[in-house]
């Protein structure tokens, strides 16, 4: 990313974190890019509940109002807007990440070696896991960055 777009998304995030924040979420992610003529502004969003569609449909309008108020450069030109939350192959990297994963299987390294466990509780700074049925605490920067696991059939963590 040129140094102009570094400063550009900068500037974007600062519009808009607070819109999102407004209506109960976290800006998880922004990504400006060239579509042809017109610029695509993807915007990934997430909470602690999780994201309907019509959670998305609402923070769209509230960003395209946001984004076609001021002459940001979006607002006197095409662009496509796509609000989103995160995929399952997500890094977890940050507490809240971890908290949202709670019950849930995750795959991370551990000295080099793939390792599976799921997720207890958390805190701040560390992440209850049970890894094959030993349950033990780990600072999350330890075990970051971790993916979630796709289930099909999930059974319930245990306390």
């Amino acid at each position: 990313m040129t140094g102009a777009a570094a400063r550009r998304q900068a500037e974007l995030t600062s519009l808009l974190e607070p819109v999102v924040a407004d209506s109960g979420f976290d800006l998880e992610g922004l990504h400006v890019s060239q579509a042809g003529r017109r610029s695509l502004v993807r915007v990934v969003v997430d909470s602690d509940n999780g994201v309907s569609l019509d959670d998305i449909a609402v923070l769209s309008k509230s960003i395209s109002a946001q984004l076609d108020e001021g002459d940001d450069g979006f607002g006197s030109s095409p662009y496509t807007l796509e609000v989103t939350s995160p995929g399952v192959d997500r890094p977890l990297t940050t507490p809240r990440h971890w908290r949202r994963a709670r019950g849930r299987l995750v795959r991370f390294e551990r000295d080099g070696k793939p390792v599976q466990g799921r997720v207890l509780d958390t805190t701040e700074k560390q992440v209850r896991l049970d890894v094959d049925g030993e349950v033990a605490m780990h600072d999350i920067e330890s075990v970051s960055p971790a993916k979630v696991q796709v289930e099909f059939s999930k059974s319930e963590p245990k306390e």
